[in-house]
């Protein structure tokens, strides 16, 4: 029922010696959030078919006369010059034909997330403190994650429910609001408006909203049933109560979340026959709820996820121009997840915070410095208990707020390149923003590994002018230089260490 993370509506046909800056690459992205099927054929004359649409699996859709069924879009792009040219196609055609709104192109806050410090066990005061803190780190907006609204304690009750939970906030939303936008941040909420507890008023009420077959239970999974998004009255309900909270405070932010997948499609609305509708009409049905809501809310910024990057795909982006990456935010996870949607999707477009340590999905241990520098490569924010954090941590969370906030525009919007492959090597990762007029360069770098007399390590740059001079550390290169020959790379002691080197043009 979603694009997934296993197979991402995005696939690459290559030159087989193709590499980041030569051979011929073709691009392929299907603009949809469903269930859907990638095909590459090859016949006996080596002629390709390359075919990708809905997942025909059980999909049915009756048409009678004069009916029009419009199909899902498919962006194509061409680059005989590698596949870092593909992606930075891919990226533009985002940045400037796909996304829209306010943060189309306008800088976007620092935000803190509450679930890792809290998760459903918070109080007011509590929340409050995080934001307080957060706030002398020059952290421009807090998240209030899962909890807040109706008998909401652990993953099993009150998904539907989209009222305040007194209890946990008893001030109300829109007086919390207003306690963190004094502090000067901006408020922000999370929901899961796909979502319905089996435990909540609302399926109380309608149990015939939820996605099962006629006459069985249905499958839940974390703990929740699936709404029938292909409802109309389903999605005039979630726009009115979504829209209820949204108007009663000040709120700038939504993290759309959606926890699981579509099992037992099935509607009590169509007749047998036509149950083969069901999966597309709930990816309309989301399309229609999330237009009504960004048309009638164009200052609040949306941020789509699916139990982390399960539906990160160009239909949500046209209205979440961002998507929460994954929920593993550990560091060295996070530097194959974001290099593999590098690919495809922009740095403006990834979720991507600095997480506790130990890590709360792997348990690594890694230097706060790393974990800035690799969330710097996303929609930067910080996903912990500012409270907890030493006055050592909090000096370097300052500068890493401070840096984010100097090389914005060249992380967000300055072209990408990847500079190593990490499933190649196990040594290193480095990538680099190179501004528009290529006259300033941003080169990030992690020592994965450390390694008793290792050789030298050299990352050479890429796109800039060969006949500049470029000054790094002090020192002056050409660009010939910096791309043929490179950066050398010092080795350090310990793992996870991690550089930033500026590349400014003389």
């Amino acid at each position: 029922g979603s694009s997934s993370s296993q197979r991402t509506p995005f696939m690459i046909l290559c030159d087989n010696n193709a590499s980041e800056t030569q051979g011929d690459c073709y691009g392929f992205c299907l603009v949809y959030s469903g269930s859907f099927l990638s095909e590459v054929e090859q016949d006996q004359a080596d002629q390709v078919r390359v075919t990708m649409g809905i997942q025909p699996e059980s999909f049915r859709w009756e048409l009678n006369s004069g009916d029009e069924f419009c199909t899902p879009e498919v962006m194509m792009s061409f680059s005989r010059e590698g596949l870092g040219q593909l992606s930075r196609n891919y990226h533009n055609i985002i940045h400037h034909n796909l996304t829209r709104g306010k943060y189309h192109l306008s800088r976007r806050p620092i935000l803190i997330n509450n679930w890792e410090a809290t998760y459903f066990n918070f109080t007011e005061e509590q929340i409050y403190k995080i934001a307080e803190d957060a706030s002398k780190l020059g952290i421009e907006m807090l998240v209030l994650d899962d909890g807040w609204f109706g008998k909401r304690d652990d993953a099993r009750s009150g998904l539907g429910d989209w009222f305040v939970n007194t209890k946990k906030l008893p001030s109300g939303i829109n007086k919390f609001c207003q306690k963190i936008n004094d502090l000067g941040m901006k408020f922000g909420l999370w929901f899961e408006p796909e979502m319905i507890s089996e435990d909540s008023d609302l399926f109380r009420a309608h149990p015939d909203w939820v996605l099962r077959t006629a006459g069985r239970q249905g499958m839940l999974g974390r703990c929740q049933f699936v709404i029938d998004m292909s409802r109309k009255d389903v999605v005039d309900y979630l726009y009115d109560s979504i829209s209820s909270v949204l108007k009663s405070a000040n709120i700038e932010y939504v993290k759309w979340d959606a926890n699981r997948q579509i099992a037992n499609a099935w509607t009590a609305l169509l007749p047998a026959e036509r149950q083969g509708e069901v999966m597309h009409r709930y990816v309309l049905g989301l399309y229609d709820l999330l237009e009504r809501l960004t048309s009638s809310f164009p200052n609040i910024l949306f941020e789509s996820c699916s139990g982390g990057g399960n539906r990160f795909d160009a239909g949500m982006l046209y209205y979440a121009p961002q998507t929460w990456a994954s929920d593993n935010s550990d560091a060295f996870a996070r530097l194959f997840i974001q290099y593999g949607t590098s690919f495809m999707f922009p740095v403006s477009t990834m979720g991507a915070h600095v997480s506790a340590c130990p890590n709360h999905q792997t348990g690594r241990i890694s230097p706060l410095e790393t974990r800035g520098v690799v969330a710097m490569s996303g929609t930067f924010g910080y996903e912990l208990d500012t409270n907890l954090m030493t006055d050592e941590e909090k000096e370097i969370v300052k500068e890493q707020v401070k840096t984010y906030k100097k090389y914005y525009d060249l992380i967000n919007y300055g072209d990408y390149y990847r500079l190593s492959d990490p499933y190649k090597t196990d040594r290193y990762v480095a990538w680099m923003f190179l501004s528009e007029d290529k006259s300033k360069a941003l080169v990030n770098y992690v020592q994965v590994r450390a390694y008793a007399n290792a050789p030298a390590i050299y990352i050479k740059l890429q796109g800039l002018k060969e006949d500049s001079i470029y000054i790094v550390n002090g020192k002056e290169y050409s660009g010939k230089s910096l791309m043929k020959c490179g950066i050398f790379m010092s080795s350090e002691n310990g793992d996870m260490i991690a550089k930033q080197i500026e590349v400014v043009e003389k």
